[in-house]
């Protein structure tokens, strides 16, 4: 039997001319070619939440886009974070749209790509993020996809220029799957097991 997963990305910048927008666009596409997987962009600029005030199961009165986000995320088997690093972290964007939820991220693997416009490939977001995974109680998967110099790296529609990303994207998204995979066993297992 086949297993289906549904493994969403978001989108963690809404900045103007945000190039992290083209690499998102490749981590869809390439995830779209791996078969059982229904995959989406979840765009922070087109939710635009508020300041968070209370975690969405704490909320009767959510904004709008808030419960569709959370319902997304619950549903999940796993994630992807697409992030910029702005001067040496992540967007606050991203971190206010992460902490609307809680249960929804409880032991899914999260799969980080991390973009700059220098050459480090914003190795310090990836750091951050990874503890941020961690206190929202998500497994960071080891693999990551950094990438450097993202201006002259990735085309608008999400093409690399340089293809040596075609295989460092498919080392990412193997890993992620293998741990979606690993998740999903324990599960059956303890569901049968109960």
């Amino acid at each position: 039997m086949t297993r289906k997963y549904y493994i969403p990305i978001i989108v963690g910048s809404t900045r103007r001319d945000r190039q992290s927008i083209k690499v998102a666009r490749f981590v869809l596409k390439k995830l779209q070619e791996r078969p059982g997987v229904e995959t989406e962009l979840l765009d922070l600029l087109e939710y635009n939440f508020p300041i968070m005030e209370e975690r969405l199961h704490r909320r009767d009165d959510p904004p709008p886009g808030l419960k569709e986000f959370g319902e997304k995320i619950g549903r999940a088997d796993s994630f992807i974070i697409v992030s910029p690093e702005y001067n040496n972290g992540y967007p606050g964007v991203l971190k206010n749209a992460l902490d609307y939820l809680l249960p929804e991220y409880e032991r899914k693997p999260v799969g980080i790509v991390t973009v700059s416009a220098g050459g480090f490939g914003g190795i310090n977001c990836l750091a951050q993020l990874r503890l941020v995974a961690i206190g929202m109680g998500a497994v960071p998967i080891p693999e990551n996809l950094s990438i450097s110099r993202v201006h002259e790296s990735f085309n608008d529609d999400g093409t690399p220029n340089d293809p040596a990303y075609e295989k460092r994207g498919a080392a990412f998204l193997d890993e992620l799957l293998w741990f979606t995979d690993a998740v999903a066993d324990k599960k059956a297992k303890d569901k049968s097991a109960s």
